[in-house]
């Protein structure tokens, strides 16, 4: 019998170096802690037994994890995305739930699962991974793109329906009372409790958080926070409903005031760890005794259920959108074909709610296990070449995506020695309008088509276009470009596009902006030019004034920047072949005069 110290030194062990393996090959830590889950579980080593205390720990992951989606969850925002989520979303979930209940009703009688456990695994099978998809649509700036509208709305609504999904699931399972009653009942304490911690619980929380942070305590500011994550948390479960349901509550009405940002900082560091800590013991639910001995059958439910989920999410993706576009609808069911994180919550409730003895339900509740952890184990692949499975389906995409070329070509061509900047956020537009006053030609590529309609409107030579890809940058003009200049704060996007410009012009100077000076020395070894920290040049700006109120001379203050400028930026004079002298004297020549 392991003791306390040794149990948790061997799970940070080998969650470590699951974690670092994991990110070597560019997969989500979260199949990381599956598979330690599954090596230490009582299946495995048996170092974690299926009655452990930790279990109950890891449940309070999945507390946080809805905590943080409270955060992000806002009522403009559901509001304006209502079509899409209700419509769309709750469209997806209901029709794979009744074609999982429709497959079971026609299996065999020896291997027919009951009513309430093929629902379950209907509802299992139906979500999707929000961790995991938004993290790779981020990565590949696709967030605002027409699918990824589509990927959100259908993810919001399935981490919103997971609540009243096991609430239904309870009501099943209760033989006291009919199912019916069962579920008016929860539903009617859900409204209640909901309208009690909205319509008292805003105030309250705004005015206790003002009241702590004025204290200027961040010990003091994080345990207030977890009492009321819990405290939200312990008053739904009193009302019969899920922890879950409390923390979502609690992180909506954070999330209206004013505190939203430093408390989903704060909150994230118990969110991954317990979360993390939540994988591994669904990882412990894998049995390799029956996985392997049904090997076959968990490729042939893999494949099956892959390729049933993504042809049912693109249907419906196709025929509820207003333009009817292929493509679109293809990446979406694509993009959402995988089980989710709460796949194993729904999981975890068959297996220990229902609690069956039938050999064969329980082997087949195993592969469908291990088939959804393929599935997220593919995700990342699938990504990667989702663009080319399209293509190879729609015609009318690729003739779009041409045609999008050609436009972004005809409109580059006209101009040489351009400057091409990639981001239309603030620092990109105020770059485009100094590069307009001075004459000099430029190009602007940004993915929010909202951005790229308001420059357009102002005249601003912003197109839409994928600057990650390869032939997005040679129809930009990449090759006739004078500089390249990145003003987005994602690093890691920022380096992989460093990297393919250098790939493609190595002579180019490349400018990157960043937020500070830990990424330059990456994004240096990628390729960039020169890394441009707002806060050097924030500090540069406050040093400045600061010297100017104390009653230093201007001329004193402004050789003060240049010399400053001049340590941090002479690989940009390097790149750019500027002689320090000139830009010296330059600077010299135009520098204000005292009085």
């Amino acid at each position: 019998m392991l003791t306390t110290l040794e149990f948790i030194l061997i799970m940070l062990a080998t969650s470590v170096v699951g974690v670092v393996v994991f990110r070597r090959l560019n997969l989500p830590p979260m199949l990381a802690y599956l598979v330690v889950g599954s090596v230490v579980g009582p299946n495995a080593l048996a170092i974690i037994q299926a009655d452990s205390q930790w279990t109950q720990l890891a449940e309070f992951g999945v507390v946080f994890l809805m905590f943080s989606i409270g955060l992000e969850f806002s009522l403009e925002r559901l509001k304006a995305m209502r079509h899409m989520v209700f419509g769309l979303g709750s469209l997806q979930v209901l029709v794979v739930v009744s074609s999982c209940l429709g497959i079971n009703a026609v299996l065999p009688a020896h291997i027919q699962l009951p009513w309430a456990m093929a629902f379950a695994m209907g509802a299992a099978l139906a979500m999707s991974s929000t961790a995991m998809v938004l993290q790779l649509l981020k990565e590949q700036q696709a967030i605002e793109t027409a699918h990824g509208r589509k990927i959100i709305g259908i993810l919001l609504l399935q981490d919103l329906i997971v609540l009243p999904l096991l609430i239904i699931l309870a009501a099943f399972t209760n033989t006291t009372t009919t199912w019916g009653l069962t579920i008016s009942l929860a539903l009617l304490k859900m409204v209640v409790v909901l309208g009690l911690l909205f319509f008292g619980g805003r105030w309250c929380i705004q005015y206790w958080l003002s009241i702590v942070a004025r204290a200027r305590s961040q010990e003091l500011f994080m345990l207030n926070l977890l009492l009321i994550t819990l405290g939200a948390a312990a008053i739904t479960h009193a009302a019969g409903l899920s922890l879950s349901m409390g923390a979502f509550i609690a992180g909506m009405l954070i999330a209206e005031t004013d505190f939203r940002h430093q408390v989903e900082q704060d909150i994230k560091p118990f969110r991954d760890v317990l979360l993390g800590l939540f994988f591994i013991t669904i990882g412990t639910l894998l049995n390799w005794d029956i996985v392997l001995a049904s090997s076959i059958y968990v490729v042939l439910f893999l494949t099956v259920f892959i390729v049933l989920k993504f042809a049912l999410v693109a249907m419906l993706t196709y025929y509820f959108g207003r333009k009817k576009k292929l493509g679109s609808a293809l990446r979406t069911g694509l993009l959402l074909a995988q089980a989710g994180e709460f796949s194993f919550v729904l999981i975890h409730y068959v297996t220990q709610t229902l609690n069956t003895k039938n050999v064969t339900h329980n082997t087949l509740l195993q592969i469908t296990l291990a088939a959804m952890v393929l599935s997220m184990l593919l995700t990342p692949f699938i990504f990667k070449y989702a663009d080319r499975i399209v293509m190879r389906f729609s015609a009318s995409e690729w003739l779009q995506q041409s045609l999008h070329l050609t436009r972004l070509a005809a409109q580059s061509i006209k101009e040489r020695d351009i400057v091409l900047i990639v981001g239309y956020g603030r620092c990109g537009e105020q770059l485009a309008s100094l590069l307009s006053n001075e004459k000099q030609a430029y190009q602007v590529l940004d993915l929010d088509l909202d951005r790229v309609a308001e420059g357009r409107a102002r005249g601003v030579a912003v197109m839409y276009g994928d600057a990650s890809q390869r032939e997005s940058l040679l129809a930009a003009g990449l090759l006739r470009t004078r500089i390249l200049v990145l003003t987005f704060h994602d690093e890691r996007a920022a380096q992989r596009l460093v990297r393919l410009a250098r790939s493609m012009a190595p002579q180019l100077p490349i400018i990157v902006r960043s937020v500070d000076e830990k990424p330059l020395d990456a994004l240096i070894a990628a390729g960039a030019t020169e890394v441009v920290p707002d806060a050097l040049e924030s500090s540069l700006m406050l040093a400045s004034h600061t010297l100017i109120s104390l009653g230093y001379p201007l001329r004193q203050v402004v050789h003060f920047v240049q010399h400053s400028r001049k340590n941090q930026y002479a690989a940009l004079r390097e790149g750019m072949n500027l002689p320090t002298e000139l830009m010296s004297h330059t600077d010299a020549e135009h520098a204000p005069h005292k009085p």
